[in-house]
């Protein structure tokens, strides 16, 4: 069931939530600017250098407004 919580702005959610995506993890620069790219231009994902997997931005994960508890990377409401 989704999580209703309070809308937060783009640029509070530019770095995951550690707990989910930290410095640590494998392609993590790369992956950051790769998202950093994705908002700039408008997009809604991109393409994890790591993985190849499609994984969905901050920007529109806050545009969708509640949290789906899937465990997304950029997921703006953790620890919301």
């Amino acid at each position: 069931m989704p999580t209703m919580v309070e809308p937060l702005r783009h640029d509070a959610v530019a770095v995951p939530d550690p707990r989910r995506f930290g410095p640590n993890s494998r392609g993590y620069a790369q992956a950051i600017e790769r998202h950093g790219n994705a908002v700039a231009c408008g997009l809604s994902s991109y393409r994890d250098p790591a993985t190849g997997y499609t994984v969905l931005t901050a920007a529109y994960l806050v545009d969708r407004g509640y949290c789906c508890n899937a465990g997304c990377r950029h997921c703006p409401y953790v620890g919301a």
